[in-house]
């Protein structure tokens, strides 16, 4: 994997594995990969993943089965969707908005550009 030099690699482990469980790869009571094989698959530190893990436990995304493993929970979908949508909301909107202004581009332009990747999803 190829990290982003401005951000913690344990928050973009967490983001990897958001991404995964967001799309369908991971679903509720999936086991995930022990500390080590990921460590190993990232070619990162074991301790690096565990923090990963337990941003995630702690975020109420993942829990552990002592002695088992760690698995995804029962709500872990809507869980990163809620905190995705907030971060996109409060980070993204306002330099989208921001960039809109700079270069002119109405909100109506705006609306025109994303029905052509259509964007049909429900608001929610």
């Amino acid at each position: 994997m190829d990290f982003n030099a401005h951000k913690p690699i344990y928050l973009q482990i967490c983001d990897q594995i958001c991404d995964r469980i967001l799309n369908g790869d991971l679903k509720p009571d999936d086991r995930i990969r022990s500390v080590r094989e990921l460590g190993a698959a990232f070619g990162v530190n074991p301790n690096t993943i565990m923090r990963s893990y337990e941003q995630l436990q702690n975020d109420g995304i993942i829990y552990n089965k002592r002695g088992i493993g760690y698995f995804i929970a029962e709500n872990a979908k809507e869980t990163v969707m809620e905190t995705k949508r907030k971060q996109f909301i409060d980070e993204s909107v306002p330099e989208l908005a921001k960039k809109m202004q700079l270069l002119h581009i109405s909100a109506n332009k705006l609306l025109e550009l994303l029905a052509q990747y259509h964007m049909d999803q429900p608001d929610d």
